[in-house]
């Protein structure tokens, strides 16, 4: 099944070494949680996957890309135009704030046809077709309307459901959800982590689920690494990291975790605004 598999990823900006030799394996239909604190790499680690690393930074180690259409044995090794065929495609990646990845003056139907377009080839009519059921897939409201409408008139959540669609459009075996419940209230985030888990479990899609929120990584991941300063502390089970900890570190974020469940499975439908 396809997966990532990344060994002694190291990743220097100018003299600081951000990544201090990450070892992490992301299988396919299953949720591997990253987490640690803001500063510690889990979101540069995200970032050196898909070939999004800043500028003039210095990038080794293997990220392995094994995928029955398309593996790689060192995407590191790809040239751009290379990455930038796998990148939207088969690897993509979900950011913490949805309106910094739609295109305010663009239609949500526009911005699903183009990427699918381009990467599929399909003509306007199938794309826009493709377009409505993904709406649907990820159980935005009313698909046939959304795709008329513009970012601006969803909700928070419900534009992160649309920038999950996009991602998956074309079908990835990986996908990086960073942070991708920050920014919204607890019941919409028990939404959005019910929808990345159907979508694991039904599409086989490896994801790599980056937060510094181990309460959300209680709710939905299969594994959890924990990182500090750049290097992997502890990885195990879900089970494993949170009711035993190894390390200090990894002790005191799950004694900072609130005595209240953490959002799992629980309602969800926040409305289209008109």
């Amino acid at each position: 099944m396809s997966g990532l598999r990344i060994s002694d990823l190291r990743l220097t900006i100018g003299r600081s070494e951000v990544l201090r030799g990450i070892d992490l394996e992301a299988p396919g239909g299953a949720i591997t949680g990253l987490a640690g604190e803001s500063g510690s790499g889990k979101t540069m680690t995200g970032l050196a996957v898909i070939g999004l690393q800043p500028a003039g930074s210095k990038v080794s180690g293997t990220i392995a890309f094994d995928d029955e259409r398309d593996g790689v044995p060192n995407l590191l090794g790809l040239s751009p135009r290379a990455m930038n065929r796998l990148r939207g495609r088969r690897i993509a990646m979900v950011f913490q704030d949805p309106t910094a990845s739609l295109q305010p003056m663009l239609s949500i139907g526009t911005q699903l046809t183009d990427h699918l377009r381009h990467h599929l080839h399909l003509d306007r009519r199938a794309a826009m077709q493709r377009a409505v059921e993904l709406l649907e897939r990820v159980r935005v409201p009313d698909p046939q309307a959304a795709v008329r409408r513009y970012p601006h008139q969803f909700s928070g959540g419900q534009l992160q459901r649309i920038a999950i669609a996009i991602a998956i459009a074309c079908e990835p075996a990986v996908l990086i959800a960073d942070e991708p419940t920050t920014a919204l209230d607890v019941t919409v985030q028990a939404g959005i982590l019910r929808l990345l888990r159907e979508l694991t479990d039904d599409l086989g899609l490896a994801v790599l689920l980056v937060t510094h929120d181990l309460g959300v990584m209680s709710a939905v991941a299969d594994t959890v690494a924990v990182m500090r300063t750049g290097e992997v502390v502890e990885h195990g089970t879900r089970y494993q990291v949170i009711r035993e900890p190894q390390t200090d570190y990894a002790k005191e974020l799950i004694a900072a975790l609130p005595s209240t469940p953490p959002p799992g499975a629980g309602v969800e439908q926040d409305e289209v605004q008109p």
